[in-house]
């Protein structure tokens, strides 16, 4: 009878030590997910902050192209204004476009190109685009270990019964992901 007592009781312990860690792996995880976030999140607040900065630089230089600086500020607004990964992935693609569109545009300006303060605020809003992608790369990676261990079995058993869910990735815009077209001729 003791001997059958102890073999449960063991179990038990066992079964424990397996619920609690699996528990502080969740965590941990998931507070991984929430820090490389916080490592993209610093780095669209400089870009956040360098835009305004160079459409006002830009904004007479390519007066005909006044369309698409606002569309720029608009796509920059609602990024700064989104709240979570949710909301600013969306928003954060939709102005990763928009930027790409302005920087295509100043290529075609040559006085632009010569305007030190325009060169500057391109090639600052370059390497923040360049750190942004870094620190996307770092939090889709800890995105997939965080769903992979909130969906495997059995570890999914304690995900669901404590709240544990999976984490949204940052993707790529579609514009990125074209081929591109190569017309020699």
């Amino acid at each position: 009878m003791d001997t059958g007592l102890y073999i449960v009781l063991g179990i038990i312990a066992v079964l424990l030590l397996w619920v609690m860690a699996t528990y502080n792996g969740l965590v941990r995880v998931k507070n991984q997910v929430a820090n490389a976030w916080r490592q993209i999140d610093v780095q669209l607040k400089r870009r956040h902050d360098l835009i305004p900065n160079l459409v006002e630089v830009v904004k007479d230089t390519m007066s005909y192209e006044q369309e698409t600086l606002r569309q720029v500020i608009e796509a920059r607004n609602r990024a700064a204004a989104a709240a979570g990964p949710a909301e600013a992935i969306p928003a954060e693609t939709a102005l990763t476009g928009a930027v790409g569109r302005l920087f295509a545009l100043a290529e075609n300006y040559p006085q632009l190109k010569a305007n030190e303060n325009a060169s500057r605020l391109m090639e600052e809003l370059a390497t923040t685009e360049n750190k942004i992608a870094f620190s996307r790369q770092f939090y889709n990676d800890s995105v997939m270990e965080n769903n992979n261990r909130v969906e495997s079995f059995p570890a999914n058993l304690i995900a669901g019964s404590f709240g544990f869910g999976v984490a949204p990735y940052f993707e790529v815009p579609a514009g990125e992901t074209a081929t591109p077209k190569v017309d020699l001729r």
